[in-house]
């Protein structure tokens, strides 16, 4: 079994990549729910969304979320009421929020409601929220303590961000399914996601980091920066910004001690030695994944 520790559009990339060289039946996600929020009275998992929409080809591959063929009169008619639409949320997207509200209110868990919502739309990999407990990233900004989506979506990730911090992340308890996932696979990845907003609030949470360090020479990442540059999301502004170094090298000093292998971009094969130097072993091959060759080649470097 392989177990992915996963954010959202650049996990569901890889993670579509290694469902195309292994059995998905043999590969699960653990899924960061930092993202998470309640709006209009609904719950949403942005990641966990993203994920099931991308592997069974119903993402909006267009806006990079949401569903294809989405509409959106729902938002239109809430704007023209005044009310508060600065979260775009699609016509066909509300139902799959809706199904998930229903069920937690009637005492279902998000592993729960996730599994049912695989099953209904197909998925073949296994889904796992990090947590069934609360998690929220907070970002404390020049405007004043944003939750993630106001910083964003309604500010478009464009303020400056002074620190972080994982509400909830002290207590939140490792469910037993993302527990048993992470001990029992024969190698864990760290998807290209944001090391920080993405992976950060996983790592928080109390036990994983132990059990990653425990089993370090099996865990491998990909860095998401490439070039000194993210491909999408704020992940360079917000290694800047809290001053780590903005790089694959600032990737491996911030997973330091808890990966064996970073796989960098051929276009950082100059800094190789950096990263091998903050004790883990390097792996130099094609990282952007647009290309479905690059995107196979990347899914057997990480699984050789």
């Amino acid at each position: 079994m392989i177990t992915v520790l996963s954010g959202g559009v650049g996990a569901a990339r890889l993670l579509r990549a290694l469902s195309a060289v292994i059995d998905p039946a043999d590969l699960t996600a653990v899924v960061n729910v930092g993202d998470d929020l309640v709006m209009h009275g609904l719950t949403i998992c942005p990641d966990l969304d993203t994920i099931t929409y991308t592997l069974t080809g119903r993402n909006n591959e267009t806006l990079g979320w949401g569903l294809e063929g989405e509409t959106w009169r729902v938002m239109e008619q809430l704007r023209a009421l005044g009310g508060d639409a600065w979260f775009g949320l699609g016509d066909l997207d509300l139902a799959t929020h809706l199904y998930r509200s229903q069920r937690l209110a009637h005492g279902a868990t998000k592993t729960m409601v996730s599994a049912e919502l695989g099953e209904r739309l197909g998925l073949r990999i296994g889904l796992l929220p990090v947590t069934d407990d609360h998690v929220a990233t907070m970002f404390e900004t020049e405007r004043g303590t944003l939750t993630f989506q106001e910083y964003f979506v309604q500010h478009h990730h464009d303020v400056d961000v002074r620190s972080l911090r994982f509400a909830g992340a002290d207590t939140a308890r490792l469910s037993l399914e993302s527990r048993r996932a992470l001990v029992e696979a024969e190698r864990i990845i760290i998807a290209p996601s944001n090391p920080l907003i993405s992976i950060g609030p996983m790592l928080a949470i109390g036990g994983v980091r132990t059990l990653l360090a425990e089993r370090r020479d099996t865990v491998v990442a990909v860095s998401p920066i490439i070039g000194g540059a993210a491909l999408k999301g704020p992940a360079d502004r917000l290694l800047r910004e809290l001053g780590h170094d903005v790089s694959c090298v600032g990737v491996a000093q911030y997973y330091e001690g808890l990966i064996g292998t970073l796989v960098i971009d051929e276009a950082d094969a100059a800094l190789a030695d950096r990263v091998a130097a903050t004790g883990c072993e390097v792996r130099v091959t094609t990282t952007i994944m647009a290309n479905p060759d690059h995107a196979r080649t990347l899914a057997t470097t990480v699984l050789a």
